[in-house]
């Protein structure tokens, strides 16, 4: 039995994780309609705060983990609850996460569009970072094990 995939040009037999062939949709399937393999996912066991600030030198840049971006408009910034700047013009607290294990080549497309579709199917929201290595998904916490369950249904395997 072939994959769904096959009317969008595939003529691949895909297999689910359990062996079962894959005949409902490219969600269900180890190869989306972009051709790729579902990629193994780590869990980010943080609490991640959304805020603007009004100046670089407010950050703490000796943290481990943030991301920064800076427009003619603003200054963002993606970081641990714990580590969020008192003086952040605005913030939203409660954001869960993970990143695409690997380092992924840039000529990949869909990565994130296959991730947020399936996420867009359970109505789960999602906030988006790439890096020059990998992507980066982060949810609202009160969706995070909803979120991990739909990508374990999917096929995605967590660390």
């Amino acid at each position: 039995m072939n994959c769904s995939l096959q009317s969008m040009n595939c003529n691949r037999l895909h297999k689910l994780p359990n062996g079962v062939n894959c005949t409902d949709s490219a969600l269900w399937c180890g190869y989306s309609k972009y051709d790729i393999k579902i990629m193994k996912l780590k869990k980010l066991n943080y609490d991640f705060t959304i805020c603007k600030v009004r100046a670089i030198a407010d950050i703490d840049l000796s943290r481990d983990i943030f991301f920064i971006g800076k427009t003619d408009d603003e200054i963002s910034l993606v970081c641990r609850t714990e580590d969020t700047p008192l003086c952040a013009t605005k913030r939203e607290d409660g954001w869960r996460g993970f990143r695409i294990q690997g380092t992924l080549d840039f000529s990949l497309t869909g990565v994130l569009s296959q991730l947020s579709g399936i996420l867009a199917e359970r109505k789960i929201g999602i906030f988006a970072i790439s890096t020059y290595n990998t992507d980066y998904v982060l949810v609202k916490a009160e969706n995070y094990d909803k979120a991990i369950e739909a990508l374990e249904t999917a096929g995605y395997e967590f660390e």
